[in-house]
């Protein structure tokens, strides 16, 4: 299920969308706060460039949204309906299921956001570097 090639792959490990050979960000995981904004500017195996334009990762804030609702939407499925939870414990749960979970919302809403638009190309890394090559020889 889970295979190179696979946007749900990338979106997972959040490796580069392009060639899904390394990671996007410096630090992988997540819940190190002070780093969770910080991303390499390019992929070394194909030279995807991940910031596109300016403020491009805006749009990751209304995937947010969506991907925000889900938890909460689990959250309360899990407390109410499955445990039996009163209304007010019910709450407590998907606020704190809102803040455990925030670190990993923010890297998936920016993961689901650049694949939207870049697409996989198993071509290219050696495209890469054929041109690095090419740059090299002139």
């Amino acid at each position: 299920m889970l295979k190179k090639g696979n946007k749900l792959y990338s979106i997972l490990t959040g490796s580069c969308p392009k060639c899904h050979e390394e990671s996007m960000y410096e630090d992988k995981n997540p819940y190190h706060l002070g780093k969770i904004f910080n991303m390499h500017e390019r992929c070394s195996t194909c030279g995807t460039k991940y910031k596109i334009e300016p403020s491009f990762f805006y749009g990751a804030m209304y995937v947010s949204y969506g991907v925000g609702i889900a938890f909460a939407v689990a959250a309360f499925v899990i407390s109410f309906l499955f445990i039996g939870a009163t209304l007010f414990h019910t709450f407590i749960a998907i606020v704190g299921t809102m803040i455990v979970f925030m670190p990993l919302i923010v890297r998936l809403s920016r993961n689901i956001w650049i694949n939207f638009f870049i697409h996989y190309d198993p071509n290219a890394p050696a495209k890469y570097k054929k041109k690095l090559n090419e740059k090299i020889s002139q």
